[in-house]
């Protein structure tokens, strides 16, 4: 990526000026071992990090504060619990404001940024806060919504690092950029990167899992492979949900399990329809919900329902689709694994699952706040944390899925990095609306760009070009994501296609395929918006900018707060 000449720096971190614990939920914070609990702070050598342990008998959560005045207009921006959703901004000082995972401070006066966060897979889910007199950092410790039963074991509830970056632009350019991705780094020291760069077609957003089976499916795989020419990088061909005996065309939002069978009249052998996309030059992949079953579980799964309750929903485990399980459950997990292993076994190349985060704590991410769990019931293990069970799921999918390519939609990125391929890092763009494509899948580039190779390939979702979204605004998203490098899937709908459209879907996945412009692409007015329309892109000199138009003839659409039901 490009940096604009900004040197980003590891920086030591000190000790904090301040520890407080929590045992019960509602518990005030006092002194650890006030309340019965050890907090150990360990300093790397060179003191580039600090490692927080906690030992506990029960516990729920770990606050640690750093006083220092902060400057005068600072700008600050954070992460998101999994998905954002056209949330994330770059904003002056909100105290009370959880900053998930890391939180970027910008001196507009100096133009310098520093960044602050932890290292992927902790045993914590943790955020920050930032106020004129410091930054804290919470970190939830809770089983589910109850404090974890640790009984005497020690944990590793995080490990803390910093990155500065100086030289940038007082507007922000380069130097927070900088900061961002050099931090990203210093969290995740051991991304998992597919070999090549993810391309392919999704049919999800002119399909939305209705109405389509195998033939459609080897159209859409034939229509990407054609697109790719001869690139020696082959696409994928992702069969999206609708294709499982539950799927959304027996009424549900998305579908849930058992999935060891298609739909007997469109997906009645799975192992056959890999094989057919492949026969397309194209590589199959299959969309799945790994915790949710349609019918309420019985015999090793009875015990294994999620606790939390849904929205919408009055009961322990129910969700609007079916009946959620827990993985901190070992019968779960056994589950997870024979799942994966069959879906490999059909012969598909990438697996992207769904739904997890959800399904385990009945609520998306603008609804988490502070506390990513309502309070309420521990997992079905009460010794694990919240964010050990999501890591130890994460371990569960990978270590079944062998050589596939694993992709994460509503997973914790941040627990999941070095576990997945890649992340699906913002919420569903649209093949209905063009203003939730822009809200969404354009926010979430600019602002999460940097976790890039850095936690795992960024998705920022699909590029449509359907009847009811504005080609020329998707035409130019699509060119963007294929500058960038990161995953670029489309969703063609077929009555799309003419010679200019297809002419730009050629260009850009066959960009994508060769990995995007060397440098790949930055945002230069994010400090401005919350989806830029200006953009560096490559590393020439002068750098080529982008003025990217996203409007629409009344402006962006207010009222646009839900995808519209799928016709």
């Amino acid at each position: 990526m490009t940096t604009t000449g900004a040197a980003a720096l590891e920086r030591a971190v000190a000790a904090p000026d301040l520890v407080r614990a929590q045992v019960g939920v509602r518990d005030r914070f006092g002194p650890p071992r006030a309340v019965g609990v050890r907090v150990d702070l360990t300093t790397e050598p060179g003191g580039r990090a600090l490692r927080v342990d906690v030992t506990a008998d029960r516990v729920s959560r770990v606050a640690l504060r750093w006083s220092r005045p902060l400057p005068g207009g600072v700008r600050v921006l954070g992460d998101a619990w999994e998905r954002s959703y056209g949330d994330l901004a770059w904003q002056g000082l909100v105290p009370e404001r959880p900053l998930p995972w890391t939180v970027l401070l910008h001196d507009p006066r100096t133009g310098s940024t520093e960044g602050w966060g932890v290292r992927v897979r902790g045993a914590a889910l943790a955020f920050w806060t930032a106020d004129p007199g410091g930054l804290t950092l919470w970190l939830d410790l809770r089983s589910g919504g109850a404090p974890v039963e640790l009984a005497g074991r020690t944990t590793t509830a995080a490990v803390v690092v910093s990155a500065r970056a100086e030289g940038g632009r007082p507007d922000g350019g380069g130097g927070a950029f900088a900061a961002q991705r050099a931090l990203a780094h210093l969290q995740c020291p051991d991304p998992l990167l597919p070999t090549t760069p993810l391309v392919g077609a999704n049919n999800w957003y002119y399909a939305y899992g209705r109405g389509f089976g195998l033939e459609a499916v080897v159209r859409d795989a034939r229509t990407v492979s054609d697109l790719a020419g001869d690139h020696p990088v082959r696409p994928f061909g992702v069969i999206d949900d609708g294709w499982s005996v539950g799927g959304v065309a027996d009424g549900r939002q998305a579908s849930g399990g058992p999935w060891d069978a298609g739909r007997p009249q469109t997906f009645p052998d799975l192992a056959e329809a890999a094989a057919a996309v492949r026969a397309q030059g194209a590589r199959p992949g299959l969309w799945y919900r790994p915790l949710l079953r349609r019918e309420r579980p019985d015999g090793a799964l009875a015990g294994a329902l999620a606790q939390a309750v849904g929205a919408g929903t009055g009961a322990p485990g129910q969700r609007q689709d079916g009946w959620a399980l827990d993985p901190s459950h070992a019968s779960v997990l056994d589950l997870v694994r024979e799942d994966v292993s069959r879906i490999r076994g059909w012969g598909f190349e990438l697996l992207k699952h769904d739904f997890s985060t959800y399904d385990l704590l009945g609520r998306w991410g603008p609804a988490m706040g502070a506390s990513p769990a309502a309070d309420g019931p521990a997992l079905a293990d009460p010794s694990a944390t919240t964010a050990e069970a999501l890591v130890g799921f994460y371990r569960a999918v990978r270590e079944a899925a062998g050589d596939v390519v694993v992709l994460g939609c509503n997973t914790v990125g941040h627990l999941a990095a070095g576990l997945e391929h890649a992340q699906r890092t913002g919420d569903d763009t649209s093949g209905l609306t063009w203003s939730r494509t822009r809200r969404t899948g354009v926010n979430t580039l600019a602002f999460r760009l940097a976790q890039h190779g850095a936690l795992f390939t960024v998705d920022a979702d699909c590029v449509p070009a359907t009847p009811g979204t504005p080609w020329e605004q998707n035409r130019q998203l699509l060119d963007l994501v294929a500058r960038s490098g990161t995953a670029l899937f489309v969703s063609v709908d077929p009555a799309t296609r003419t010679d200019a459209v297809d002419s730009a879907l050629a260009a850009a996945l066959r960009l994508a395929l060769d990995a995007g412009v060397p440098g790949g692409v930055e945002p230069l007015d994010w400090f401005d918006t919350t989806t830029p329309q200006r953009w560096r892109s490559g590393t020439g000199e002068p750098a080529e900018e982008l003025d990217l138009q996203w409007g629409e003839e009344l402006g962006a659409d207010p009222f646009e707060h839900t995808e519209p039901p799928p016709p």
